[in-house]
Protein backbone atom coordinates (compact mmCIF):
# COMPACT_ATOMS: atom_id res chain seq x y z
CA UNK A 1 0.00 0.00 0.00
CA UNK A 2 2.87 2.38 0.80
CA UNK A 3 4.50 1.66 -2.54
CA UNK A 4 1.17 2.12 -4.33
CA UNK A 5 0.63 5.45 -2.58
CA UNK A 6 4.11 6.66 -3.54
CA UNK A 7 3.55 5.54 -7.14
CA UNK A 8 0.19 7.28 -7.27
CA UNK A 9 1.64 10.49 -5.83
CA UNK A 10 4.50 10.47 -8.34
CA UNK A 11 2.08 9.85 -11.21
CA UNK A 12 -0.10 12.75 -10.15
CA UNK A 13 2.90 15.03 -9.65
CA UNK A 14 4.43 14.19 -13.01
CA UNK A 15 1.11 14.55 -14.83
CA UNK A 16 0.62 18.02 -13.41
CA UNK A 17 4.12 19.27 -14.26
CA UNK A 18 4.26 22.14 -16.75
CA UNK A 19 5.27 20.91 -20.18
CA UNK A 20 4.05 17.39 -19.54
CA UNK A 21 3.20 15.80 -22.88
CA UNK A 22 0.11 14.09 -21.46
CA UNK A 23 -1.68 15.96 -18.68
CA UNK A 24 -3.86 13.66 -16.61
CA UNK A 25 -6.71 14.85 -14.45
CA UNK A 26 -7.26 11.54 -12.65
CA UNK A 27 -5.08 8.47 -12.18
CA UNK A 28 -5.82 5.19 -10.42
CA UNK A 29 -2.91 2.81 -10.77
CA UNK A 30 -2.12 2.65 -14.50
CA UNK A 31 -5.56 3.91 -15.52
CA UNK A 32 -5.93 7.60 -16.22
CA UNK A 33 -8.07 10.11 -18.10
CA UNK A 34 -6.76 12.65 -20.59
CA UNK A 35 -7.60 16.23 -19.63
CA UNK A 36 -8.22 17.48 -23.14
CA UNK A 37 -10.26 14.64 -24.64
CA UNK A 38 -11.62 12.87 -21.55
CA UNK A 39 -10.53 9.54 -23.04
CA UNK A 40 -9.35 6.75 -20.75
CA UNK A 41 -5.70 5.77 -20.96
CA UNK A 42 -3.77 2.79 -19.66
CA UNK A 43 0.00 3.14 -19.29
CA UNK A 44 -0.34 6.27 -21.46
CA UNK A 45 -1.95 4.29 -24.30
CA UNK A 46 -5.39 5.57 -25.22
CA UNK A 47 -8.34 3.23 -24.86
CA UNK A 48 -9.21 3.48 -28.56
CA UNK A 49 -5.67 2.48 -29.58
CA UNK A 50 -5.70 -0.37 -27.08
CA UNK A 51 -9.03 -1.72 -28.35
CA UNK A 52 -7.75 -1.56 -31.93
CA UNK A 53 -4.56 -3.42 -31.03
CA UNK A 54 -6.54 -6.10 -29.18
CA UNK A 55 -8.77 -6.80 -32.15
CA UNK A 56 -5.89 -6.82 -34.65
CA UNK A 57 -3.85 -9.15 -32.45
CA UNK A 58 -6.65 -11.62 -31.67
CA UNK A 59 -7.69 -11.75 -35.34
CA UNK A 60 -4.16 -12.72 -36.33
CA UNK A 61 -3.48 -15.20 -33.53
CA UNK A 62 -6.78 -17.09 -33.91
CA UNK A 63 -6.35 -17.19 -37.69
CA UNK A 64 -2.83 -18.58 -37.48
CA UNK A 65 -3.90 -21.07 -34.81
CA UNK A 66 -6.57 -22.51 -37.10
CA UNK A 67 -3.80 -23.63 -39.45
CA UNK A 68 -2.29 -25.85 -36.75
CA UNK A 69 -3.55 -29.41 -36.46
CA UNK A 70 -5.58 -30.21 -33.36
CA UNK A 71 -3.85 -32.48 -30.86
CA UNK A 72 -3.67 -33.26 -27.17
CA UNK A 73 -2.31 -30.59 -24.86
CA UNK A 74 1.26 -31.24 -23.71
CA UNK A 75 3.02 -29.81 -20.66
CA UNK A 76 5.28 -27.64 -22.80
CA UNK A 77 2.20 -26.00 -24.34
CA UNK A 78 1.57 -24.11 -21.10
CA UNK A 79 4.82 -22.13 -21.36
CA UNK A 80 4.75 -21.30 -25.09
CA UNK A 81 4.65 -17.58 -26.00
CA UNK A 82 4.05 -16.51 -29.61
CA UNK A 83 4.87 -12.99 -30.77
CA UNK A 84 4.02 -10.92 -33.86
CA UNK A 85 4.99 -7.32 -34.72
CA UNK A 86 2.38 -4.91 -36.10
CA UNK A 87 4.06 -1.92 -37.80
CA UNK A 88 1.64 0.86 -38.68
CA UNK A 89 2.53 0.62 -42.39
CA UNK A 90 1.73 -3.11 -42.39
CA UNK A 91 3.84 -6.14 -43.35
CA UNK A 92 3.57 -9.45 -45.18
CA UNK A 93 1.77 -10.95 -42.18
CA UNK A 94 -0.09 -7.97 -40.74
CA UNK A 95 -2.39 -5.28 -42.16
CA UNK A 96 -1.68 -1.54 -42.06
CA UNK A 97 -3.35 0.40 -39.25
CA UNK A 98 -3.53 3.95 -37.94
CA UNK A 99 -2.15 3.21 -34.47
CA UNK A 100 1.44 3.32 -33.27
CA UNK A 101 3.65 0.28 -33.87
CA UNK A 102 3.05 -2.50 -31.35
CA UNK A 103 3.93 -6.12 -30.65
CA UNK A 104 1.26 -8.68 -29.76
CA UNK A 105 2.10 -11.72 -27.64
CA UNK A 106 -0.12 -14.78 -27.14
CA UNK A 107 0.48 -17.03 -24.14
CA UNK A 108 -0.15 -20.80 -24.27
CA UNK A 109 -2.22 -20.63 -27.52
CA UNK A 110 -2.73 -24.41 -27.81
CA UNK A 111 -3.83 -24.72 -24.17
CA UNK A 112 -6.29 -21.84 -24.41
CA UNK A 113 -7.65 -23.23 -27.69
CA UNK A 114 -8.48 -26.38 -25.73
CA UNK A 115 -10.18 -24.35 -22.99
CA UNK A 116 -12.34 -22.58 -25.57
CA UNK A 117 -13.28 -25.90 -27.20
CA UNK A 118 -14.15 -27.29 -23.76
CA UNK A 119 -16.66 -24.47 -23.33
CA UNK A 120 -18.07 -24.96 -26.83
CA UNK A 121 -16.61 -21.77 -28.29
CA UNK A 122 -15.75 -22.16 -31.96
CA UNK A 123 -12.90 -20.05 -33.42
CA UNK A 124 -15.25 -18.11 -35.70
CA UNK A 125 -17.60 -17.35 -32.77
CA UNK A 126 -14.66 -16.16 -30.68
CA UNK A 127 -13.46 -13.91 -33.49
CA UNK A 128 -16.94 -12.60 -34.29
CA UNK A 129 -17.68 -11.70 -30.66
CA UNK A 130 -14.41 -9.89 -30.01
CA UNK A 131 -13.50 -8.43 -33.39
CA UNK A 132 -16.62 -7.92 -35.53
CA UNK A 133 -17.98 -4.97 -33.52
CA UNK A 134 -16.28 -2.45 -31.28
CA UNK A 135 -15.43 -3.39 -27.72
CA UNK A 136 -17.41 -1.54 -25.03
CA UNK A 137 -15.46 -0.03 -22.17
CA UNK A 138 -16.89 -0.41 -18.68
CA UNK A 139 -16.42 2.85 -16.83
CA UNK A 140 -17.54 1.50 -13.44
CA UNK A 141 -14.54 -0.81 -13.22
CA UNK A 142 -13.64 -0.47 -9.56
CA UNK A 143 -10.60 0.76 -7.70
CA UNK A 144 -8.09 -1.78 -9.02
CA UNK A 145 -6.81 0.51 -11.75
CA UNK A 146 -7.64 -2.10 -14.40
CA UNK A 147 -9.48 -1.48 -17.65
CA UNK A 148 -12.48 -3.65 -18.50
CA UNK A 149 -14.01 -4.20 -21.93
CA UNK A 150 -17.07 -6.27 -22.82
CA UNK A 151 -17.85 -7.69 -26.24
CA UNK A 152 -20.92 -6.23 -27.94
CA UNK A 153 -22.78 -9.57 -27.64
CA UNK A 154 -22.21 -9.75 -23.85
CA UNK A 155 -20.18 -12.97 -24.08
CA UNK A 156 -16.67 -11.95 -23.05
CA UNK A 157 -14.89 -9.61 -20.68
CA UNK A 158 -11.35 -8.37 -21.38
CA UNK A 159 -9.44 -7.17 -18.33
CA UNK A 160 -5.98 -5.66 -18.00
CA UNK A 161 -3.89 -7.46 -15.37
CA UNK A 162 -0.62 -6.75 -13.61
CA UNK A 163 2.62 -8.57 -14.42
CA UNK A 164 2.42 -10.68 -11.26
CA UNK A 165 -1.17 -11.68 -11.98
CA UNK A 166 -0.35 -12.75 -15.54
CA UNK A 167 2.68 -14.66 -14.28
CA UNK A 168 0.57 -16.37 -11.62
CA UNK A 169 -2.07 -17.38 -14.19
CA UNK A 170 0.65 -19.00 -16.31
CA UNK A 171 1.76 -21.07 -13.32
CA UNK A 172 -1.87 -21.89 -12.55
CA UNK A 173 -2.69 -23.19 -16.04
CA UNK A 174 -1.76 -26.90 -15.60
CA UNK A 175 -3.83 -27.15 -12.40
CA UNK A 176 -6.62 -25.14 -14.03
CA UNK A 177 -6.51 -27.51 -17.00
CA UNK A 178 -6.81 -30.55 -14.72
CA UNK A 179 -9.68 -29.03 -12.72
CA UNK A 180 -11.71 -28.19 -15.84
CA UNK A 181 -11.34 -31.74 -17.12
CA UNK A 182 -12.55 -33.18 -13.85
CA UNK A 183 -15.27 -30.72 -12.95
CA UNK A 184 -17.59 -28.50 -15.00
CA UNK A 185 -19.43 -27.36 -11.85
CA UNK A 186 -17.49 -24.29 -10.81
CA UNK A 187 -17.97 -20.59 -10.11
CA UNK A 188 -14.33 -19.86 -10.93
CA UNK A 189 -13.55 -17.55 -13.86
CA UNK A 190 -13.43 -19.18 -17.27
CA UNK A 191 -10.19 -18.01 -18.92
CA UNK A 192 -10.23 -18.00 -22.72
CA UNK A 193 -6.98 -16.23 -23.54
CA UNK A 194 -3.95 -14.40 -22.13
CA UNK A 195 -2.26 -11.72 -24.22
CA UNK A 196 0.29 -8.91 -23.97
CA UNK A 197 0.55 -5.73 -26.04
CA UNK A 198 3.94 -4.00 -26.11
CA UNK A 199 3.49 -0.35 -27.05
CA UNK A 200 5.42 2.79 -26.17
CA UNK A 201 7.92 0.79 -24.13
CA UNK A 202 5.14 -0.56 -21.89
CA UNK A 203 3.69 -4.06 -21.47
CA UNK A 204 -0.11 -4.19 -21.28
CA UNK A 205 -1.29 -7.66 -20.26
CA UNK A 206 -4.86 -8.78 -20.90
CA UNK A 207 -7.00 -11.78 -20.01
CA UNK A 208 -10.24 -12.78 -21.76
CA UNK A 209 -12.92 -14.26 -19.46
CA UNK A 210 -16.62 -15.07 -19.34
CA UNK A 211 -19.01 -12.21 -18.62
CA UNK A 212 -20.89 -12.77 -15.34
CA UNK A 213 -23.37 -9.88 -15.51
CA UNK A 214 -25.11 -9.60 -18.91
CA UNK A 215 -25.88 -6.02 -19.91
CA UNK A 216 -29.31 -7.02 -21.24
CA UNK A 217 -30.41 -7.79 -17.67
CA UNK A 218 -30.71 -4.80 -15.36
CA UNK A 219 -29.01 -5.55 -12.04
CA UNK A 220 -31.01 -3.76 -9.36
CA UNK A 221 -28.29 -4.53 -6.80
CA UNK A 222 -24.66 -5.53 -7.16
CA UNK A 223 -22.33 -6.77 -4.40
CA UNK A 224 -18.64 -7.65 -4.18
CA UNK A 225 -18.23 -9.79 -1.06
CA UNK A 226 -15.25 -11.45 0.61
CA UNK A 227 -16.79 -12.67 3.86
CA UNK A 228 -14.90 -9.93 5.73
CA UNK A 229 -16.37 -7.18 7.90
CA UNK A 230 -13.35 -4.87 8.26
CA UNK A 231 -14.03 -1.74 6.19
CA UNK A 232 -16.24 -3.78 3.88
CA UNK A 233 -18.73 -1.05 3.11
CA UNK A 234 -19.10 0.91 -0.13
CA UNK A 235 -17.53 4.35 0.04
CA UNK A 236 -19.57 7.53 -0.32
CA UNK A 237 -17.99 8.04 -3.74
CA UNK A 238 -19.06 4.58 -4.84
CA UNK A 239 -22.61 5.12 -3.59
CA UNK A 240 -22.89 8.27 -5.69
CA UNK A 241 -22.38 6.26 -8.89
CA UNK A 242 -25.35 5.42 -11.06
CA UNK A 243 -24.77 1.71 -10.58
CA UNK A 244 -22.71 1.26 -7.41
CA UNK A 245 -21.07 -1.95 -6.24
CA UNK A 246 -21.80 -2.61 -2.58
CA UNK A 247 -19.90 -4.81 -0.12
CA UNK A 248 -20.37 -7.28 2.74
CA UNK A 249 -21.68 -4.91 5.42
CA UNK A 250 -24.02 -3.30 2.89
CA UNK A 251 -25.48 -6.71 2.05
CA UNK A 252 -26.07 -7.54 5.72
CA UNK A 253 -27.85 -4.22 6.13
CA UNK A 254 -29.89 -4.46 2.91
CA UNK A 255 -30.77 -8.16 3.06
CA UNK A 256 -30.46 -9.33 6.67
CA UNK A 257 -32.45 -12.49 5.84
CA UNK A 258 -30.23 -13.26 2.86
CA UNK A 259 -31.19 -14.60 -0.57
CA UNK A 260 -33.60 -17.51 -0.25
CA UNK A 261 -33.08 -20.45 -2.62
CA UNK A 262 -34.95 -23.67 -3.25
CA UNK A 263 -33.36 -26.61 -1.43
CA UNK A 264 -31.88 -28.24 -4.56
CA UNK A 265 -30.35 -24.98 -5.79
CA UNK A 266 -29.04 -24.12 -2.33
CA UNK A 267 -27.39 -27.53 -1.95
CA UNK A 268 -25.86 -27.34 -5.44
CA UNK A 269 -24.54 -23.83 -4.80
CA UNK A 270 -23.10 -24.75 -1.38
CA UNK A 271 -21.28 -27.78 -2.80
CA UNK A 272 -19.90 -25.71 -5.67
CA UNK A 273 -18.59 -22.99 -3.34
CA UNK A 274 -17.08 -25.62 -1.04
CA UNK A 275 -15.30 -27.34 -3.93
CA UNK A 276 -14.03 -24.06 -5.39
CA UNK A 277 -12.74 -22.85 -2.01
CA UNK A 278 -10.86 -26.12 -1.51
CA UNK A 279 -9.22 -25.73 -4.92
CA UNK A 280 -8.27 -22.09 -4.30
CA UNK A 281 -6.84 -23.01 -0.91
CA UNK A 282 -4.72 -25.76 -2.49
CA UNK A 283 -3.19 -23.13 -4.81
CA UNK A 284 -2.66 -20.77 -1.85
CA UNK A 285 -5.01 -18.23 -3.44
CA UNK A 286 -6.79 -15.64 -1.32
CA UNK A 287 -8.43 -12.20 -1.42
CA UNK A 288 -10.95 -13.38 -4.02
CA UNK A 289 -14.56 -12.17 -4.01
CA UNK A 290 -18.02 -13.39 -4.89
CA UNK A 291 -19.64 -11.01 -7.38
CA UNK A 292 -23.43 -11.09 -6.96
CA UNK A 293 -25.84 -9.34 -9.32
CA UNK A 294 -29.54 -9.32 -8.35
CA UNK A 295 -32.34 -8.76 -10.85
CA UNK A 296 -35.70 -8.22 -9.13
CA UNK A 297 -38.43 -9.56 -11.42
CA UNK A 298 -41.23 -7.83 -9.52
CA UNK A 299 -39.44 -4.49 -9.61
CA UNK A 300 -38.60 -4.95 -13.30
CA UNK A 301 -42.29 -5.56 -14.02
CA UNK A 302 -43.25 -2.35 -12.21
CA UNK A 303 -40.57 -0.45 -14.13
CA UNK A 304 -41.91 -1.72 -17.45
CA UNK A 305 -45.42 -0.65 -16.49
CA UNK A 306 -44.17 2.84 -15.67
CA UNK A 307 -42.12 2.87 -18.84
CA UNK A 308 -39.07 4.18 -16.99
CA UNK A 309 -37.21 0.96 -16.28
CA UNK A 310 -33.53 0.82 -17.13
CA UNK A 311 -33.78 -2.66 -18.54
CA UNK A 312 -30.76 -2.53 -20.75
CA UNK A 313 -27.89 -2.04 -18.32
CA UNK A 314 -26.45 -4.41 -15.78
CA UNK A 315 -24.94 -1.67 -13.70
CA UNK A 316 -21.47 -2.17 -15.06
CA UNK A 317 -21.51 -0.67 -18.53
CA UNK A 318 -22.66 2.40 -20.34
CA UNK A 319 -23.02 0.75 -23.75
CA UNK A 320 -26.27 1.56 -25.52
CA UNK A 321 -28.66 -1.38 -25.73
CA UNK A 322 -31.29 -1.38 -28.45
CA UNK A 323 -34.73 -3.00 -27.97
CA UNK A 324 -33.66 -5.93 -30.17
CA UNK A 325 -30.71 -6.56 -27.86
CA UNK A 326 -33.01 -6.97 -24.89
CA UNK A 327 -34.05 -10.36 -26.21
CA UNK A 328 -32.13 -13.34 -24.80
CA UNK A 329 -29.25 -14.04 -27.15
CA UNK A 330 -27.78 -17.33 -28.27
CA UNK A 331 -25.28 -18.54 -25.73
CA UNK A 332 -21.82 -19.20 -27.17
CA UNK A 333 -20.10 -20.41 -23.98
CA UNK A 334 -21.25 -23.57 -22.25
CA UNK A 335 -21.24 -24.00 -18.44
CA UNK A 336 -21.05 -20.23 -18.03
CA UNK A 337 -24.45 -19.08 -16.83
CA UNK A 338 -25.02 -19.01 -13.08
CA UNK A 339 -27.34 -22.04 -13.19
CA UNK A 340 -24.93 -24.06 -15.34
CA UNK A 341 -22.06 -23.18 -13.02
CA UNK A 342 -23.72 -24.78 -10.00
CA UNK A 343 -25.35 -27.67 -11.88
CA UNK A 344 -22.40 -28.64 -14.06
CA UNK A 345 -24.79 -29.17 -16.98
CA UNK A 346 -25.06 -27.22 -20.22
CA UNK A 347 -28.44 -26.34 -21.74
CA UNK A 348 -27.10 -26.98 -25.20
CA UNK A 349 -25.13 -24.77 -27.55
CA UNK A 350 -27.15 -21.95 -29.03
CA UNK A 351 -30.13 -22.50 -26.74
CA UNK A 352 -31.99 -19.34 -25.82
CA UNK A 353 -32.56 -18.73 -22.16
CA UNK A 354 -36.15 -18.10 -21.14
CA UNK A 355 -37.22 -14.52 -20.57
CA UNK A 356 -37.77 -15.30 -16.89
CA UNK A 357 -34.40 -16.83 -16.16
CA UNK A 358 -31.70 -15.91 -18.73
CA UNK A 359 -29.25 -18.07 -16.82
CA UNK A 360 -29.85 -16.54 -13.39
CA UNK A 361 -30.51 -18.61 -10.27
CA UNK A 362 -34.14 -18.20 -9.09
CA UNK A 363 -34.37 -16.81 -5.56
CA UNK A 364 -36.61 -14.77 -3.30
CA UNK A 365 -36.07 -12.04 -0.74
CA UNK A 366 -37.73 -11.85 2.68
CA UNK A 367 -40.67 -10.01 1.09
CA UNK A 368 -41.33 -12.97 -1.18
CA UNK A 369 -40.31 -11.07 -4.33
CA UNK A 370 -38.93 -13.19 -7.17
CA UNK A 371 -35.25 -12.60 -7.95
CA UNK A 372 -32.68 -13.78 -10.46
CA UNK A 373 -29.17 -14.05 -9.03
CA UNK A 374 -26.04 -13.91 -11.21
CA UNK A 375 -22.86 -14.94 -9.41
CA UNK A 376 -19.22 -15.84 -9.90
CA UNK A 377 -15.92 -15.89 -8.02
CA UNK A 378 -13.60 -13.12 -9.23
CA UNK A 379 -10.06 -11.84 -8.54
CA UNK A 380 -8.48 -15.27 -8.05
CA UNK A 381 -5.02 -14.23 -9.29
CA UNK A 382 -3.83 -13.16 -5.82
CA UNK A 383 -1.50 -15.64 -4.13
CA UNK A 384 -0.56 -15.37 -0.46
CA UNK A 385 2.86 -13.91 -1.07
CA UNK A 386 5.09 -12.07 1.38
CA UNK A 387 3.47 -8.68 0.78
CA UNK A 388 0.05 -10.12 1.67
CA UNK A 389 1.41 -11.76 4.80
CA UNK A 390 2.93 -8.43 5.80
CA UNK A 391 -0.34 -6.61 5.08
CA UNK A 392 -2.34 -9.00 7.26
CA UNK A 393 0.16 -8.83 10.12
CA UNK A 394 0.01 -5.04 10.14
CA UNK A 395 -3.79 -4.94 10.07
CA UNK A 396 -4.04 -7.59 12.78
CA UNK A 397 -2.02 -5.36 15.14
CA UNK A 398 -4.69 -2.67 14.92
CA UNK A 399 -7.85 -4.67 14.28
CA UNK A 400 -9.21 -8.15 14.86
CA UNK A 401 -7.17 -10.31 12.51
CA UNK A 402 -10.13 -12.57 11.75
CA UNK A 403 -12.22 -9.73 10.31
CA UNK A 404 -9.75 -8.27 7.79
CA UNK A 405 -10.03 -9.30 4.13
CA UNK A 406 -6.39 -10.39 3.79
CA UNK A 407 -5.81 -13.67 5.61
CA UNK A 408 -4.00 -16.97 5.20
CA UNK A 409 -5.61 -19.07 2.44
CA UNK A 410 -7.03 -21.79 4.69
CA UNK A 411 -8.78 -19.41 7.05
CA UNK A 412 -9.86 -17.19 4.16
CA UNK A 413 -11.50 -20.12 2.35
CA UNK A 414 -13.34 -21.29 5.48
CA UNK A 415 -14.61 -17.81 6.35
CA UNK A 416 -15.63 -17.14 2.73
CA UNK A 417 -17.59 -20.39 2.54
CA UNK A 418 -19.32 -19.87 5.88
CA UNK A 419 -20.36 -16.32 5.03
CA UNK A 420 -21.74 -17.20 1.60
CA UNK A 421 -23.60 -20.35 2.68
CA UNK A 422 -24.96 -19.04 5.99
CA UNK A 423 -25.38 -15.28 5.57
CA UNK A 424 -25.76 -14.56 1.85
CA UNK A 425 -27.64 -17.67 0.69
CA UNK A 426 -30.24 -19.55 2.70
CA UNK A 427 -32.88 -22.18 2.05
CA UNK A 428 -36.46 -21.05 1.48
CA UNK A 429 -38.34 -21.68 4.75
CA UNK A 430 -40.56 -24.70 4.51
CA UNK A 431 -44.02 -25.71 5.67
CA UNK A 432 -44.27 -29.00 7.50
CA UNK A 433 -47.32 -31.07 8.37
CA UNK A 434 -46.96 -32.66 11.80
CA UNK A 435 -49.05 -35.61 12.90
CA UNK A 436 -50.16 -34.96 16.51
CA UNK A 437 -51.07 -37.77 18.91
CA UNK A 438 -54.38 -37.22 20.72
CA UNK A 439 -56.58 -39.19 23.10
CA UNK A 440 -58.08 -42.30 21.53
CA UNK A 441 -55.11 -43.01 19.31
CA UNK A 442 -56.28 -40.80 16.43
CA UNK A 443 -53.81 -38.77 14.37
CA UNK A 444 -54.61 -35.27 13.16
CA UNK A 445 -52.44 -33.56 10.56
CA UNK A 446 -51.64 -29.97 11.50
CA UNK A 447 -50.05 -27.70 8.89
CA UNK A 448 -47.38 -25.79 10.76
CA UNK A 449 -45.90 -22.86 8.78
CA UNK A 450 -42.22 -22.52 9.52
CA UNK A 451 -41.35 -19.08 8.25
CA UNK A 452 -38.01 -18.67 9.96
CA UNK A 453 -34.85 -20.35 8.63
CA UNK A 454 -33.76 -21.11 12.20
CA UNK A 455 -37.00 -23.00 12.84
CA UNK A 456 -36.52 -24.97 9.61
CA UNK A 457 -32.96 -25.84 10.52
CA UNK A 458 -34.20 -26.99 13.89
CA UNK A 459 -36.69 -29.31 12.21
CA UNK A 460 -33.96 -30.71 9.98
CA UNK A 461 -31.59 -31.22 12.89
CA UNK A 462 -34.22 -33.21 14.82
CA UNK A 463 -34.21 -31.07 17.96
CA UNK A 464 -36.75 -32.56 20.41
CA UNK A 465 -37.77 -29.13 21.69
CA UNK A 466 -39.02 -28.16 18.22
CA UNK A 467 -40.45 -31.44 16.92
CA UNK A 468 -43.23 -33.09 18.96
CA UNK A 469 -42.62 -36.76 19.60
CA UNK A 470 -45.34 -39.06 18.28
CA UNK A 471 -46.07 -42.43 19.92
CA UNK A 472 -46.32 -45.43 17.57
CA UNK A 473 -49.75 -46.21 16.18
CA UNK A 474 -51.40 -49.45 17.24
CA UNK A 475 -50.36 -52.19 14.88
CA UNK A 476 -47.77 -49.93 13.30
CA UNK A 477 -44.12 -50.54 12.74
CA UNK A 478 -43.15 -48.84 15.97
CA UNK A 479 -41.17 -46.21 14.10
CA UNK A 480 -42.32 -42.79 15.26
CA UNK A 481 -40.83 -41.19 12.16
CA UNK A 482 -43.26 -43.12 10.00
CA UNK A 483 -46.10 -41.08 11.45
CA UNK A 484 -44.69 -37.73 10.36
CA UNK A 485 -46.28 -36.25 7.27
CA UNK A 486 -44.03 -33.94 5.32
CA UNK A 487 -45.25 -31.42 2.81
CA UNK A 488 -43.48 -29.20 0.33
CA UNK A 489 -44.62 -25.95 -1.17
CA UNK A 490 -44.30 -26.48 -4.89
CA UNK A 491 -45.31 -24.43 -7.86
CA UNK A 492 -48.81 -25.96 -7.88
CA UNK A 493 -49.44 -25.57 -4.17
CA UNK A 494 -49.14 -27.74 -1.08
CA UNK A 495 -48.73 -31.44 -1.70
CA UNK A 496 -48.50 -34.13 0.94
CA UNK A 497 -46.22 -37.12 0.69
CA UNK A 498 -47.62 -38.91 3.77
CA UNK A 499 -49.42 -42.27 3.59
CA UNK A 500 -53.12 -42.33 4.54
CA UNK A 501 -53.71 -42.37 8.29
CA UNK A 502 -54.97 -45.59 9.81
Amino acid sequence: HALSSISLSLSLSLSQMPGSSQSMKKTIGHRGVETNTGETTYKKTTSSALKGAIQLGITHTVGSLSQKAERDVLMQDFVVVESIFFPSEGSNLTPAHHYSDFRFKTYAPIAFRYFRELFGIRPDDYLYSLCNDGLIELSNSGASGSLFYVSSDDEFIIKTVQHKEAEFLQKLLPGYFMNLNQNKRTLLPKFYGLYCIQAGGKNIRLVVMNNLLPRVVHMHHKYDMKGSTYKRRASAKERDKTFPTFKDLDFIQDLPDGLLLETDNYNALSKTIQRDCLLLQSFKIMDYSLLVGIHNLEQASRERERGGGQMGDSGGSEGAVTPDQRRPQAQKSLYCTAMESIQGEARGKGALESEDHMGGIPARNSKGERLLVFIGIIDILQSYRFIKKLEHSWKALVHDGDTVSVHRPGFYAERFQQFMCNTVFKKIPCKTAVCVWIRGGLGIVLLVPLFTPSFCSGMQSGRPDLVPRTPPLAGGSGDAEANFSTSSLGSTGLTSSSPPLQ
